[in-house]
């Protein structure tokens, strides 16, 4: 690779931090940085802000948590937006904090390479148009950047529909058909509850052992019950008290067939990332049969499925409720930063901050009250370096601009 000073045609200098991803995790930390009057490029693969939340989710998604755990840094919701948003409140909410921090991403670049170069000391990152180059690079395509699309034999040959919850947007789709979800997690249960509500008939696949919780406990979210406890007393505690008022609200979900995993559910989050399911009506439709829940999935079949315990089952159509990956892998070049998995290797709360100038934001297993965490610090870590960085001195006269068109 040729040094900085020595650009090569269609090759951009960006003065500040080259921000991948313009979700929740890539405008946090944006306007963080603008903040401390750091200029950063955002690159985005789609033509749109937060693009998963606005096409790949479905119509009756809400926010899990109270709107106070899920707000980024700097600007809270309106005080009018109930207290768990609705999905298209949250697009509205974070396309007036990109406006309100005058982020205004590059969109329909999709990073294709991005390697660090230690003979000039920068990040090289390429898309289909470009080549840009910094010094620092924020890594924010998240948790979850690309479907899960598992393989099951025999899936090919089914006649019907299937389809990942990527694609899913109502039960009116399905009015009236034999459907099967395969997945048990929050999207799946949902995706239950919305396909009951349209006269649809799913049979709910539950693949491995899964906490289901009260989404609130005595009037208050059983999220912010949780993160107070754990202020006082152990987390393996913590997990007693929940699964205790769980087992006296909901009953004994094993009986169900939704056996719980011996690890609690606070900590088997921070271990695994897997999060706990916020029960949002689905449990009491389980309880009186109008959903089904069936063991996992051995064969797909032209017209349904085989199952583990040999029961055969026809349906019209499938639904993947197997969530979603990070993509990292396939970009980021010679960085050991990150597991196969596309994952930091450094245990939290340091997972956000690599070497060589590399960050990480919404890797947390912290939802977005983590990528707010994670934008804050990082923002800092920068600034510090910014303040004394030779670049700004050097080469430009003001560093309010963004981007500088080398040629």
């Amino acid at each position: 690779m040729g040094s900085c000073k020595d650009p090569k045609p269609n090759c951009e200098f960006v003065e500040g931090p080259i921000i991948v991803g313009a979700g929740p995790s890539g405008l946090a930390v944006a306007a963080c940085l603008s903040n401390h009057g750091v200029p950063s490029l955002i690159l985005e693969k789609s033509n749109c802000i937060a693009s998963l939340w606005q096409h790949k989710t479905y119509d009756r998604l809400k926010l899990h948590l109270p709107k106070q755990f899920c707000q980024l840094p700097l600007m809270g919701f309106p005080e009018d937006f109930p207290k768990y948003p609705t999905k298209q409140q949250f697009i509205n909410y974070m396309e007036s904090y990109a406006s309100h921090f005058s982020i205004k991403p590059s969109f329909n670049q999709a990073v294709q390479n991005a390697a660090f170069d230690s003979a000039s000391g920068h990040w090289r990152v390429q898309t289909q148009d470009f080549e840009y180059i910094s010094r620092w690079l924020i890594v924010a395509t998240g948790e979850n950047a690309e479907p899960v699309i598992p393989d099951i034999h025999g899936i090919d040959k089914f006649k019907g529909l299937i389809r990942h919850t990527s694609l899913y947007k109502t039960g009116k789709d399905f009015r009236n058909q034999r459907v099967l979800v395969i997945g048990c997690g929050n999207s799946g249960m949902e995706v239950s509850l919305d396909l009951c509500r349209n006269n649809a008939t799913p049979h709910m696949v539950v693949r491995n052992t899964v906490h289901v919780l009260p989404r609130e406990m005595f009037g208050f979210s059983t999220f912010q019950i949780a993160m107070t406890l754990l202020k006082w007393i152990p987390v393996k505690l913590v997990d007693r008290i929940l699964l205790l008022v769980a087992s006296l609200t909901l009953g004994n979900t094993d009986q169900l067939g939704l056996r719980r995993p011996k690890t609690g559910p606070i900590e088997l989050k921070a271990a695994t990332g897997k999060t706990p399911v916020l029960d949002v009506g689905a449990l009491s439709l389980i309880k009186s049969g109008k959903i089904k829940v069936v063991e996992n999935v051995k064969e797909i079949t032209i017209n349904g499925a085989k199952f583990t315990n040999g029961q055969e089952k026809e349906f019209d159509s499938i639904i993947l409720a197997t969530g979603y990956k990070s993509n990292v892998p396939t970009w980021l070049k010679g960085c050991d930063f990150f597991t196969k998995e596309g994952m930091p290797r450094a245990p939290c709360p340091s997972c956000w901050k690599g070497s060589d100038g590399l960050y990480t934001v919404g890797f947390s297993r912290k939802g977005l009250s983590g990528t707010a965490y994670d934008a804050v610090e990082i923002a800092k870590d920068i600034a510090d370096h910014w303040k004394t960085s030779k670049d700004c001195k050097g080469s430009v006269a003001s560093c309010d601009s963004h981007v500088i068109l080398l040629k």
